[in-house]
């Protein structure tokens, strides 16, 4: 199944509702980053809810970017998102291992620890918005759950999910983005909270093979459930050897001076896909003689 995103409405637009099935997306990040289980469950839970996010934006410009940093041994983890839905990431510890949590399941919430989740929104103001939360649970989709609630006043139900094969290869991958707007009446909140309480897991979902329309269908049929798009997501990376180039002269001069006298190529490589980006001697000397 491609990859792709889902936008509804239901209750007369009094919820919306975005789903997302992202499998290729997450088993691209974890080729491109050589990802353990766990952090391939960790940075493919926050990739997908940045698609999904990141889908919300209204401008071809603007950017999100979730961080997440925890003093569990992954580290933390970088995601960042366009309109588009194109998506990227990163995390810092990609090899970490750990035992199955209590309920047999990868334990992303060890892995990631106590920290803080920022959502940063860069929609070409002067200064991007940027909201902070501590983590509730370190299970991500608990916490951007929080955060819709705390920073942006918005009664909020995030699912997110990752399912391996058992070579670690990503099997299932997607999630969905309920939310109540303003006007929504008690007993319209009280019955979608019932509807909702009986939902095991996204992954359950997709491993039956159900795609996003269906999921929400399953959510939301009995609420009047109106799809209104389908956006394709996809992990995207837009580094160049260009931009690399400008990240070298940020180093400064002395430190360019001392790749270009060890006489070696120097291989720089991109946090977001791996990319790796070869700088012969010449190449570093022209970059220094542009810094004079």
């Amino acid at each position: 199944m491609e990859d792709y995103i889902v936008r509804a409405t239901a209750a007369d637009a009094k919820i919306r509702a975005f789903a997302a099935t992202s499998r290729n997306l997450v088993e691209e990040a974890r080729k491109r980053h050589n990802t353990s289980p766990v952090a391939t469950a960790a940075l493919g839970r926050l990739m997908t809810a940045g698609a999904m996010m990141g889908s919300m934006m209204k401008g071809d410009k603007d950017i999100l970017t979730l961080r997440i940093q925890g003093d569990g041994p992954i580290g933390g983890i970088t995601v960042t998102a366009d309109s588009r839905a194109d998506v990227k990431g990163c995390v810092v510890n990609p090899e970490v291992l750990l035992h199955a949590n209590k309920k047999g399941k990868l334990d992303v919430a060890g892995a990631v620890g106590r920290g803080t989740l920022t959502i940063i929104r860069d929609i070409g103001l002067k200064e991007p918005y940027s909201g902070q939360i501590d983590l509730v649970s370190g299970e991500i989709a608990e916490d951007i759950t929080y955060y819709y609630a705390v920073s942006e006043q918005v009664p909020s139900c995030v699912a997110l999910g990752v399912l391996m094969n058992r070579e670690n290869t990503v099997r299932q991958a997607g999630g969905f983005i309920i939310q109540l707007m303003p006007d929504a009446e008690e007993e319209l909140i009280t019955a979608l909270e019932e509807h909702l309480s009986g939902i095991t897991s996204i992954t359950s979902f997709l491993d039956a093979g159900k795609s996003p329309e269906q999921i929400l269908q399953d959510i939301l049929g009995d609420f009047g459930l109106e799809i209104l798009d389908k956006i394709p997501t996809r992990f995207y990376c837009d580094c160049s050897k260009q931009k690399v180039e400008k990240a070298l002269v940020s180093v400064g001069k002395t430190e360019l001076d001392e790749m270009i006298a060890a006489g070696e190529p120097v291989e720089v490589s991109c946090h977001f896909c791996s990319e790796r980006y070869r700088f012969g001697v010449k190449e570093l000397e022209n970059i220094r003689n542009q810094m004079d």
